[in-house]
C-alpha cells in the first residue's frame, strides 16, 4: 500500500510560511521563494550577531574617548593608564560611567593622572 505525506507535508509548508510573515509578495507566498528568503535572513542574521559586537565596542571607545578629551586625556593614554594601575574595568562599563556617573569617572581619571605621572587637568 502506497503512503502518502499530505500532513506532514502540509505541515511543514505551514511552519516555513508562517516563519516568512511580514513578507510582501511571492516571499510570502510561494514555497520556493519563501525557502529562499529564510537562507537568506538567516544569513544576515548571523553576520549582524558577530556585527552588532564590533559596533558596541566601537560606541563604548567613542564615548570614553569623548569623555577622556573632555577631562583632557587621550583615549590611548587613558587605555594605558588604566592597564599600568591593574584597573579591570571593561569598555563598556567604562562607557556608561562616563555618560551616566560623571563624577566617578571623574575618580577614574584621577587614578589614571596619578598612575601616569601627569598633573591635574584644569577643565574650564
Amino acid at each position: 500500500m502506497r503512503t502518502k505525506n499530505a500532513v506532514p507535508r502540509l505541515r511543514a509548508k505551514r511552519r516555513l510560511l508562517k516563519r516568512v510573515k511580514g513578507s510582501v509578495g511571492g516571499r510570502r507566498r510561494l514555497l520556493r521563494t519563501a525557502k529562499e528568503s529564510i537562507i537568506r535572513a538567516g544569513v544576515f542574521a548571523k553576520r549582524d550577531r558577530r556585527r552588532r559586537k564590533r559596533d558596541f565596542r566601537r560606541l563604548w571607545i567613542i564615548r570614553i574617548n569623548a569623555a577622556c578629551r573632555e577631562r583632557g586625556l587621550r583615549y590611548s593614554q587613558f587605555i594605558a593608564g588604566l592597564e599600568k594601575i591593574g584597573c579591570e574595568l571593561d569598555r563598556r562599563t567604562l562607557a556608561e560611567m562616563a555618560v551616566l556617573d560623571p563624577t566617578g569617572f571623574d575618580v577614574v581619571v584621577g587614578q589614571v593622572r596619578e598612575g601616569l605621572g601627569l598633573p591635574e587637568a584644569v577643565v574650564a
